[in-house]
Formats: C-alpha cells, structure tokens, sequence
C-alpha cells in the first residue's frame, strides 16, 4: 500500500481544528452547526482537489482560518436569494421575463404591513367570518362601475375559472380571429376545452360582423366571449362587432357576455401619447356582464386575474370549487388594493406609479439621462465608443403589440469584449442589468432606467469587465 505521508493535502486543517475557531462559533450561531460543518467540508474538498491538481500544497490556503473564509463565503453565496432587484435596460416597460410591471411604493408599504395577521377574512364588526375580496369592493366599484370582484392567481386562470362555473358542456361563441396564443404557447382554445366548454367559432380570421354572432347564439348559448387579441393585430381587409353591438344582441336572448380585455386599462393611455384601450368601466357601461383582465399589466400590481362585474354571476364564480384553488393570498389582495387606490387620482399617476411615471417621461428628460451616464462612462472607459441616440420603446405585455414611444438609449461597444459578452457580464452583476444588444453593440434604454439606477448601472459594467478579465 502506498503511503500518502508526502502528500500535500495532509497539510489541511481537520474539520474539527477548523470549528474551533472563534469566527466559526459565530457563524454556528447565526446559520446552525449542520450548515457550517457541511461548508467546512465542502470547502475542504475543494483545496484538496486543487492541491491534487497542481501536485503541491498552497501554504496559503491550508491555515484554518482560510479554510474558515471560504467556508463563510460559501454560506453568503447560498443565502444570497435568487430572486432579486434588476434594472430593465430594454425599454420594453411591461417586461414579462422581468416580473412586468414595478410596483408603486404603496403597494410594498402595504406587503410590509400585512406580513402577520389581518382581517383577510374577518368581519371586525360581526366577529364572523367575511368575503376575501371585501377589501376591493368598494374600491373597484368606485373604478369600474363593478357591482362584485373576485380575483385569482392570473388571467388565465380567470378565464379557466369563469368558464368552468359558467358555461360547462354548453357552448360559447367566440370570434374566430380571437382564438389566440400568447407568450409561453398559451393557446385560449386550450384553455376553454379544458374547462369543458363548446366552442361556437364564427365569422373569418379578418372578419367577424355582428350578424355571425345572432346566427350563433341558441339554447345551447351558455355565454359569448370576447378576447383581446394581445399581441397582435389584424389591419387592412378587417372588420369586428364592438362589445356594445355584442351586448345589445345577446341581451334579447338573455345570453351574458363576457369581455377578456387583457391587459385591465383603468384610465384612457391618450395622455401618454397612446392609442385608446377599451377601459374596464367603457366595457361594463357597454354592457359586459363581466370582464375580466391582468392586475400586472396596465394596473402595474401583484400578479393575479379580476373578473368584475353583475354579482350574481360572481357569486356563482365564487361558489365553484376551483375558486378555492385559484383564490390568491393576503400579500396579493394587499398590494392590489394599494395599487388600485392610486387610480382613483390619476393625474397624480406619473408621480405616484413607477409604470405611469416611465410612461409620462419625455424625450429631453430620457436625453438628459442618457447624457449623464454617457459622461460617467466615458470618464471610467475612455477607450470606449459612447453614444446617446434617438430610440423607440414598446409598453410591452400583450398591450399595444405595434405602437412605440420615444425612447433615448446608449449604445456602447468596449475594445476586445463583444457585445454578448458585455450583456452577459452585467446580467451577471450583483445588481443585474439587462440591456438590448443589436448592431454589435450593448444597447441601454432611458425610458425603463430610473435615474437612481445609473450609479448601479456602472457598477455592474465594472464588474462585467472584471468578470472579462478573470475569464481571460
């Protein structure tokens, strides 16, 4: 048997001498021993597989108190959470790979505010036990026109949901040139199938008229729904029935309709320089029994899906198994109301809405931004191509798939780093940052940039080049 007397991992610090320490003691108290003796040994084996490969012992690496600092970085490593804070440098606000849109500061106050108990489902005055959604009632109402609310985890699932409880082994009528898929390969055909409805197609993909719908609607009608068509549209050659037209007809065969609006427009986007958005309260005053929309989107809050409208329906929604499966937390409802409160003063959204505030900025303000960071940059690099330049950005999310805004971004190339590979290196940075990257170059977007976001920004730029220049 060969003696390993020589060998330079001999020259580790045991487990136990490394336990002793007094640091390591503080760490046991902090994260438990279990998690500390498995770092130690982990940190262990690392050294000894470094020392295997160079064939020699690091004399600085062996002492027990470095055996301990690695131990120690890899516990922070570990409890570093992998969710955290970015900076969307794409310019699409609505960034779906990014949580779409930034809550208002309201809404995290009110997640700080209802982590312990809260009168969720509780009747303070009764004592007995209340509806989950009585917190938005009065508040969407005041909104939208709404007689109830009810929300779920999202508006998909308020589609599935709405469908099963409502129209199950019966028919819905729908348009053609609505059966939609959206991002993730959602399809609502699926969706409706799988809530085991019948699905009436009618009209052409370009065009659908008012008098397809009266042909289709008969005693097997359980309802007709109409969708947004989210991410795209059809221009030219096209025609559709208004959800006003709809009502009108459905309403002699007492036929309820259901309007799927998507995105959930609260106020008209003209005065951010957009095209109109059906807004919830236009819907129901068209006479939509019910409508239902994202609370992520152009609300800018929590994930979830509202179906608001005649309570009767609601209630029916309600009463239906899957609601309880579908039903969303404290933390949601909580943030939700925070956000929806906003809306009720919306002159004041583009101060009080990180959403509102990125749609209100203008060019000379996205300029003044660009330039600012373009100085820093070219301070810290001089070696670089900087430039501000005129760009266009999207809302993003489903909503208003072809109209831009205005945007100003910074285009940077580094010398002997490629595009890619700058993206990557901020994306990776403690503070990622997700830029474009087009025409070989690393591409920054104003209009999703806070100002507050710049010293972040090149911070994560140094450690992209740092990251470079270990790899190399």
């Amino acid at each position: 048997m060969k003696s390993d007397f020589n060998n330079p991992a001999r020259a580790l610090p045991a487990v136990e001498a490394v336990l002793k320490l007094q640091e390591a003691a503080r760490l046991i108290e902090a994260h438990g021993r279990s998690a500390v003796v498995q770092s130690v040994r982990n940190a262990l084996a690392e050294l000894r597989l470094s020392i295997r490969k160079s064939s020699r012992a690091d004399s600085v690496l062996c002492p027990a108190q470095a055996v301990l600092e690695r131990a120690a970085a890899q516990i922070a490593a570990s409890a570093e959470p992998r969710l955290k804070r970015a900076i969307n440098a794409t310019g699409i606000i609505l960034h779906t790979g990014l949580g779409r849109a930034v809550m208002p500061e309201a809404a995290a106050e009110q997640l700080g505010r209802l982590a312990g108990y809260c009168n969720l489902q509780q009747d303070m005055q009764s004592g007995k036990r209340g509806r989950r959604e009585e917190c938005l009632r009065e508040i969407t109402s005041k909104l939208t026109g709404a007689e109830d609310v009810l929300v779920v985890n999202n508006n998909a699932g308020a589609t599935f949901l709405l469908l099963t409880a409502l129209a199950r082994g019966r028919e819905v009528v729908i348009s053609r040139g609505e059966l939609i898929e959206i991002g993730g390969s959602f399809r609502l055909p699926d969706i409706m199938e799988a809530g085991g409805v019948i699905i009436r197609e009618i009209g052409t993909t370009n065009k659908t008229h008012l008098r397809d719908y009266e042909r289709a609607m008969g005693p097997q009608t359980a309802l007709v729904l109409k969708a947004h068509r989210s991410n795209y549209k059809i221009i030219g050659f096209a025609e559709e029935a208004g959800i006003g037209a709809i009502a009108q007809i459905a309403a002699k065969r007492r036929v309820p309709v259901v309007d799927d609006l998507g995105c959930g427009a609260l106020i008209g986007l003209e005065r951010f320089g957009l095209p109109h958005e059906c807004t919830v309260r236009e819907s129901l005053r068209a006479g939509s029994a019910l409508a239902l929309f994202s609370t992520d989107k152009l609300i800018g809050g929590p994930q979830g899906g509202m179906i608001v409208g005649r309570s009767a329906l609601i209630e029916r929604i309600r009463s239906h198994p899957l609601y309880r499966i579908l039903r969303v937390c404290k933390l949601t409802l909580g943030a939700l109301e925070a956000t929806l409160r906003l809306f009720l003063e919306p002159e004041l959204l583009a101060k009080k809405h990180p959403l509102y505030a990125m749609m209100a900025k203008s060019p000379d303000e996205m300029k003044a931004q660009a330039l600012e960071l373009e100085k820093s940059i070219q301070a810290n690099y001089p070696a670089w191509e900087v430039a501000a330049a005129e760009d266009v950005s999207y809302l993003g999310g489903g909503s208003l798939p072809e109209d831009k805004m205005p945007s100003f971004s910074l285009r940077l190339r580094a010398p002997r780093l490629s595009a890619d590979g700058l993206a990557r290196g901020l994306r990776s940075a403690p503070v990622p940052v997700v830029p474009r990257v087009a025409g070989g170059r690393v591409i920054l977007d104003m209009r999703t940039v806070a100002r507050q976001d710049l010293p972040d920004i090149l911070r994560a730029l140094g450690h992209a080049t740092k990251a470079t220049e270990c790899q190399a």
